[in-house]
């Protein structure tokens, strides 16, 4: 077989609402659906060519329940002919959805796909699926970790002390990203990626409002607000004293998908090609400090490939906590200017399945901007563990 090369045709999310706030109002398989719907059309693909849509979904109970990636397909008008599954990697779910499609590809399994991603976390909250019988957590389980099932404020904090990280460095973070955000949005450097969402009553109705822009976002953030927070985890605070909610991602509901393609498909069918997935990896360590595996991650990537942090004009860590951040940044030493250069979850929200595809979508249109040739992404993911994604721009 000739050589394949997965290929981004093309990219976009919605813009994201804070939980209990302008997309509450919409079910998630709808507000999916919504997304894949204005992917096609935007791109002008015949549905009928595309092989399959992954999903990213990590409270795949209720509304996200029973395959919601099969049900937004129904439920966008898009053809029934559509096969489409729902994955599970915690917060990488959707970057995960990215990787089985573009190994797809690579292998001759699929010429063209959808990558996608949604969270409702107003409607699915974090964890409901955990609930029922005994859990998730078996007695085998807890005893190979010791029973020690700790939070994730807990965790974060334990690596912030860990890699010398402080409060004040994370709390002047924490303001950088929600500047850095609103500059984007102020400057219209999002609108390239975010589809406009038509806001919903509680009971589902249309209203005449449209969430264009992160909801999320604090554009009079303040150090002396920030430095004012109590630790988020009021029910142990000494465990997390430096973890806030100002330095940590926001609980937030959104969609984003990508169209994923072989080269000489794209190239046949005339669609746009604007990026190529170069390299992934994907790796775990300890399953009680759940938010530590981005820095191993990174390094399997780095040695696989050969590529050095300065090769790359922009990166995506993930803002779960700015902790996690700047423990990464300790070890990897990156320019601060490509480190999230719009800012990140802290400011423009964590819809967790649906993160891996906002953050390929950001990344993405920065490099576009700015002329920059190879991202890297990679976040920290429940159970330990953590995706890593290159991409080189083309377009």
């Amino acid at each position: 077989m000739p050589v394949r090369e997965a290929v981004i045709v093309d990219v976009v999310r919605t813009a994201l609402g804070k939980r209990k706030g302008a997309l509450s109002g919409w079910h998630p398989t709808d507000l999916l659906g919504f997304t894949l719907g204005h992917l096609v059309d935007r791109v002008g693909v015949d549905p009928e060519l595309l092989d399959d849509v992954v999903c990213g979904c990590v409270t795949q109970s209720g509304e996200q329940g029973c395959n919601v990636a099969r049900n937004a397909v129904v439920a966008g008008g898009l053809p029934w002919t559509l096969p489409a599954t729902t994955v599970d990697r915690q917060c990488g779910s959707s970057q995960q959805a990215m990787h089985f499609v573009a190994a797809s590809v690579i292998s001759g399994m699929y010429d063209i796909a959808i990558a996608c991603g949604v969270e409702s976390m107003s409607r699915a909250p974090m964890a409901s699926n955990a609930r029922g019988g005994t859990g998730p957590f078996s007695p085998t389980f807890m005893g190979n970790i010791d029973d020690r099932l700790w939070a994730q404020f807990r965790v974060a904090q334990v690596l912030a002390d860990e890699a010398g990280v402080g409060r004040d460095e994370m709390d002047a973070y924490a303001l950088e990203s929600h500047r850095r955000a609103a500059e984007a949005t102020r400057s219209g450097h999002f609108a390239a990626e975010i589809v406009p969402v038509q806001v919903k009553s509680p009971e589902g109705e249309p209203t005449d409002q449209v969430l264009s822009t992160d909801e999320g976002i604090r554009y009079d953030a303040s150090a002396a607000a920030l430095a004012a927070l109590a630790p988020a985890q009021s029910w142990e605070p000494d465990t997390a004293r430096d973890i806030t909610a100002g330095n940590s991602s926001q609980m937030t509901d959104g969609a984003a998908a990508m169209i994923i393609a072989d080269r000489s498909t794209a190239e046949r069918l005339g669609l746009p090609i604007r990026a190529r997935l170069v390299h992934f990896a994907v790796g775990a360590e300890d399953p009680v400090l759940v938010l530590s595996a981005p820095n191993r991650v990174t390094r399997k990537l780095l040695e696989r490939t050969g590529m050095k942090i300065q090769d790359f004009d922009a990166i995506e860590c993930n803002e779960a906590f700015a902790a996690i951040v700047l423990r990464w940044a300790r070890e990897f030493e990156p320019d601060p200017a490509v480190l999230n250069p719009r800012g990140g979850a802290i400011a423009i929200g964590h819809p967790l399945g649906a993160s891996g595809v906002r953050l390929a979508a950001t990344l993405l249109n920065h490099l576009e901007s700015t002329g920059g040739r190879y991202g890297l992404q990679t976040m920290c993911e429940g159970g330990g563990q953590a995706n890593c994604t290159v991409i080189e721009r083309l377009a």
